[in-house]
């Protein structure tokens, strides 16, 4: 389903948000663009989970290991019983250092910032996919220049002030409201890499997820490209998080990546099963919002069509 869009004219646009900068001619607007309770929406999903017949959770639990299973003759009493091939997926739970195995015929990866990783361990060193970081801050905002604003307002590519690209990469530090109608800017931008210390941790970009001051003077001139009175001394800190890259900085846009590997492509073995490994990559917003759209891609269109349960 394609969701309606009508080009407006800028004074249309100011009809419905009054505050928008006079140098807009024109906007996109999109009436049944809309918000979720993050929360609620993960507390559903959980309970779908656990209630249907073999659903099961495991929190706090890693992967730790990934391997194509290749499928062997066993003599049995009957004669030779052949088993399928798939995916020996080996975890841990919590501190313990004991690990589960699981055997899995079609393995969906959808590990976020992780999710290079696991094809990685088994790509050769030329076939690795390059993963880039990102982190992206929130502002909270009270104050004048916002007076009655009731719809998300993101900026267009063109009116992006950065250097780097920044709206080609990313949906531009926009305005979004939360379910109680407060309103934040963001997220922004800004590249980051691991330090001499943490070379070789992937996780490395956990000591980044602390809000700070220091990307408010960036972002206030971006809001107020759109925003012309909204003033740099009434935005705080909100939150941070990191957004997942496939291409380097000034790389241009890129889209959710959904990949398909199979099982006989790593053991290089005469196969016949064709198990795959479905990767989601690069996956930020908005995959929070179309998460069930993706889910359904994946599953009734890729692993359900294709025959591969």
């Amino acid at each position: 389903m394609v969701l309606p869009t009508e080009l407006i004219s800028g004074s249309r646009a100011r009809e419905l948000e009054p505050d928008l900068s006079s140098n807009i001619t024109a906007a996109l607007w999109s009436p049944e663009t809309g918000i979720i309770d993050s929360h609620s929406y993960m507390a559903s999903l959980e309970k779908d989970i656990i209630e249907s017949e073999g659903g099961e959770l495991a929190y706090s639990t890693q992967v730790v290991r990934v391997d194509p299973y290749e499928r062997f003759l066993q003599a049995t009493p009957s004669g030779l019983e052949s088993n399928k091939d798939g995916w020996v997926v080996q975890t841990v739970t919590g501190n313990t250092e004991d690990s589960d195995a699981m055997l899995a015929r079609v393995l969906i990866n959808a590990s976020g910032l992780s999710g290079p990783f696991i094809l990685n361990s088994m790509l050769s060193s030329s076939e690795r996919i390059a993963m880039y970081y990102a982190r992206g801050s929130y502002a909270s905002y009270t104050g004048p220049g916002i007076s009655g604003v009731s719809h998300l307002i993101y900026p267009c590519p063109s009116s992006a002030r950065s250097r780097d690209n920044h709206a080609f990469q990313s949906l531009g530090t926009h305005l979004t409201l939360d379910m109680n109608g407060r309103i934040r800017f963001g997220p922004d931008i800004e590249w980051i890499g691991p330090s001499a210390d943490h070379d070789s941790e992937i996780d490395f970009w956990k000591e980044h997820l602390v809000p700070d001051q220091s990307r408010l003077k960036q972002m206030h001139e971006a809001v107020t490209d759109y925003l012309p009175n909204v003033q740099l001394e009434r935005l705080q800190p909100d939150y941070v998080g990191i957004r997942p890259k496939l291409i380097a900085p000034g790389g241009g846009f890129q889209d959710f990546v959904i990949r398909t590997d199979f099982s006989a492509d790593f053991v290089k073995a005469n196969m016949n099963d064709r198990n795959p490994i479905v990767s989601l990559l690069g996956i930020e917003s908005p995959g929070l919002t179309a998460s069930l759209a993706i889910a359904e891609a994946v599953v009734d269109n890729l692993v359900v069509r294709e025959n591969y349960i």
